[in-house]
């Protein structure tokens, strides 16, 4: 890492910064726009060191196409909870030959998952199942990277919207480069560039996750209808 960090004192992260550096290097990326965020990062941190996730869902396109041009050989995790839609396998498929990304799938332990799926989980403890199959195998890569690499914008939910670009989450930094991009400056560079929305979009699903989970609907409206529940867990 560059002076950006200063020395390392003993912290709770892998990255070894407390508070203080945190807020520094807040200070620092906050003037920046998302791609300068992104080649910093780079710049910054050790490569290796940076673990990037995507659920290929409706626009991650956007995400993916700046990623696979400033790092083309940066791994994107994608975390394959057994319950997504076919067309999401499809647009991840179709995503990885467009822009040449290396995806690695990452998944539940196949006993946890298969008592997931004969409890119904997803029905009647929603977060046990996502704990289970999205948050536990990130979980078990983590401590392997410094610094985690999100696509949350902050009009997405209410709890984005109070969102820094690093914070600390469980023992890892937690970069969010795309947190105040605005939903006309998503669209825009979508439409410039004419990328490809996940093909459910079209069919009225504005945010897409698993297929028990999901209904049509607008912004995140469509996730865990019902339920009190608005996050998977994972940035939480």
């Amino acid at each position: 890492m560059s002076e950006a960090a200063i020395a390392k004192p003993s912290s709770n992260n892998s990255a070894g910064l407390n508070p203080q550096q945190l807020a520094q290097l807040n200070d620092q990326y906050q003037p920046l726009g998302f791609e300068e965020r992104l080649r910093r990062l780079y710049h910054d941190f050790k490569p290796e060191k940076i673990m990037v996730t995507s659920s290929f869902a409706a626009t991650s396109a956007y995400f993916l196409h700046i990623i696979s041009r400033i790092r083309p050989e940066q791994v994107i995790f994608f975390i394959d909870t057994g319950y997504h839609f076919p067309e999401t396998l499809l647009y991840r498929d179709y995503l990885i030959g467009l822009y040449h990304l290396k995806v690695q799938d990452i998944k539940a332990d196949d006993y946890q998952h298969r008592y997931s799926e004969q409890e119904k989980l997803y029905e009647k403890d929603p977060d046990f199942c996502c704990t289970i199959n999205k948050i536990n195998p990130l979980e078990d890569i983590k401590s392997n990277y410094d610094v985690w690499v999100s696509s949350l914008m902050n009009w997405q939910t209410d709890h984005r919207a109070a969102l820094p670009v690093f914070e600390e989450r469980r023992g890892i930094i937690k970069f969010n480069p795309m947190i105040d991009v605005t939903r006309e400056e998503r669209d825009a560079y979508i439409a410039e560039h004419k990328l490809p929305f996940h093909p459910l979009v079209a069919e009225g699903y504005s945010s897409i996750g698993c297929t028990h989970c999901t209904v049509k609907g607008e912004g995140r409206s469509g996730r865990w209808l019902g339920k009190p529940k608005t996050e998977c867990g994972l940035h939480l």
